[in-house]
């Protein structure tokens, strides 16, 4: 059973059930794969909203190895979606608000600016 207050995230896809959770070891696999160099560069590439496949896959599996599971990017490549797909990224959407917090809203342009 995931526990949300350690950042992890019941899945639920293929007739299986998983637990998403990037781990300080899956952020840093994240950053060495994907080439990111930081946490905070990993942060502004998945703030974009506009993942490609692979990053799905790579992000997914970094996931599932953090929440316990053993499963290697060619593993989860292979996962039968079967309509899941936004399930999938509703979950991996909220594994990455876990590790990195809510976004920012843009401020406003109506509202005068503090000092």
């Amino acid at each position: 059973m995931a526990n949300r207050r350690r950042g992890e995230v019941p899945l639920s896809f293929g007739g299986e059930h998983y637990t998403l959770c990037l781990t300080l070891g899956a952020l840093a696999e994240l950053e060495d794969t994907l080439r990111a160099g930081d946490v905070v560069g990993l942060a502004e590439r998945f703030s974009g909203g506009r993942p490609s496949a692979r990053d799905v896959i790579v992000l997914l599996g970094a996931a599932l190895r953090g929440g316990g599971h053993d499963l290697d990017d060619a593993a989860v490549a292979r996962l039968p979606l079967a309509g899941d797909f936004a399930a999938v990224a509703a979950a991996v959407g909220e594994a990455l608000v876990a590790a990195f917090g809510e976004a920012e809203p843009p401020p406003d342009p109506r509202v005068p600016r503090r000092a």
